[in-house]
């Protein structure tokens, strides 16, 4: 079974995800923060990383930086999960190293077929 870390300062977000992907057959971990996510990733491996963008305490764009300079996270991919919407914002999370950016809110079966995608 995939595990996902899950990323969002918002419950309700966490929530929404953690349902639509458990539903789908995934393993969930969350976490409130860029982080919390950070701490959790260091004790455990995921084969996906789904973040929100805007947070407190560390943002989607540095989670991914911090999590592409681990061996571990090199080729994992990184889904940014946000209400930013702006090119400059998808050109700073390729540049950081995401693999997708999706923005919210999001259609369930779109985000598990993006998912599906990208995971190995």
């Amino acid at each position: 079974m995939h595990s996902i870390l899950a990323v969002d300062d918002s419950a309700s977000m966490r929530q929404m995800v953690a349902f639509t992907l458990k539903n789908a057959g995934f393993n969930v971990v969350e976490a409130v923060d860029g982080q919390d996510a950070l701490e959790k990733s260091t004790t455990r491996d995921f084969d996906l990383v789904l973040t929100d963008q805007n947070m407190p305490r560390m943002d989607g764009i540095s989670l991914t930086k911090k999590l592409r300079d681990n061996p571990k996270f090199k080729t994992t991919p990184i889904l940014i999960l946000t209400t930013e919407s702006s090119d400059q914002m998808k050109q700073a999370g390729r540049a950081a190293g995401a693999t997708g950016w999706l923005v919210k809110p999001f259609d369930p079966a779109k985000l598990i077929e993006v998912i599906g995608k990208v995971i190995r």
